[in-house]
């Protein structure tokens, strides 16, 4: 799998100077990507882009996906969120790294598990949140998955407001 000139003309790249190499490390993200979004999404297709041992970190909350649990993130997030769609804005590639700014979008239709209890339904709301994807590669696969959630202007915009002031009161 690589990617041809025409196909990599119509990329935000922040560089079109690709190798072979860089081509094929970059067909293996953007396939990962595309089997994760819209009503047909392929779970097992994105869990095989990764290596036997490889990992998905979502970093900011704090929790990493590897083997069986890899297959869990794409249901989750399409319960969460009807059409969920990425954005990407720009891509950039140096060797076998691939870094990616990018928006994930889509309708708070589903239902949030709060860390305190209870259930957040969703609200018809749209999302537009801010993140950044780091993929590592080895041989056609991806080792390393790092992804950057801007979590609190996500649940902004699921219309949920932080409880900033039971924070400082408990300080």
């Amino acid at each position: 799998m690589t990617l041809t000139e025409a196909e990599l003309a119509e990329l935000p790249l922040t560089d079109h100077d690709l190798t072979e190499r860089e081509r094929t490390n970059l067909a293996v993200v953007l396939h990962a990507y595309d089997v994760a979004e819209g009503d047909d999404m392929d779970v097992q297709a994105f869990v095989d882009s990764f290596a036997e041992d490889g990992v998905f970190n979502d970093v900011v909350a704090g929790h990493t996906y590897r083997s069986e649990t890899l297959g869990t993130v794409l249901p989750r997030m399409k319960g969460l969120f009807s059409g969920v769609h990425r954005e990407l804005q720009r891509i950039t590639v140096s060797g076998d790294v691939v870094s990616i700014e990018l928006s994930i979008r889509g309708t708070f239709d589903g239902e949030l598990t709060a860390p305190t209890g209870g259930v957040v339904k969703g609200n018809g709301n749209k999302v537009d949140v801010p993140t950044a994807d780091f993929w590592y590669l080895r041989d056609g696969k991806v080792e390393k998955f790092d992804c950057y959630v801007g979590y609190t202007k996500m649940y902004a915009d699921m219309g949920m407001d932080l409880d900033w002031a039971s924070a400082v009161d408990a300080a």
